[in-house]
């Protein structure tokens, strides 16, 4: 129980970090970072990964289409299948979003940084 009490406070509080620093939208960053991270994973993989409904993915990626921070393009091995490329210009954005809530986190020591790392591992294997 108390793990689960952990993980909901956990949640709450990052997401509270986050809206602080969320110039252009909290979704927006967080498409971004995925689309970012998994590359080479189909738009509905990434959607599954983020958790979120296909109208609001689709919503996102269109303005973020049209503000040059993604390109969305069709996968070379299946033309069913499409791909996201996050341009220089949103990963910049990414960049300075990620800075921004490392300067608000202030210094951590190993013992945190390896405890977050450990945590985001053990969610990637059971999500």
């Amino acid at each position: 129980m108390k793990r689960a009490e952990n993980l909901i406070e956990i949640e709450a509080l990052l997401e509270n970090l986050m809206k602080s620093h969320k110039e252009g939208g909290f979704l927006r960053k967080k498409i971004l970072f995925f689309c970012s991270l998994y590359q080479n994973l189909s738009i509905s993989m990434i959607i599954e990964k983020l958790g979120i409904k296909k109208t609001n993915f689709a919503l996102m990626t269109s303005q973020l289409e049209k503000d040059g921070a993604i390109i969305i393009k069709k996968s070379t091995m299946d033309k069913r299948c499409r791909l996201v490329e996050v341009t220089t210009k949103g990963k910049e954005e990414l960049d300075e979003f990620i800075k921004q809530i490392d300067k608000a986190m202030g210094p951590t020591t190993k013992e945190v940084d390896d405890c977050i790392s450990k945590i985001c591992q053990y969610l990637n294997k059971i999500l």
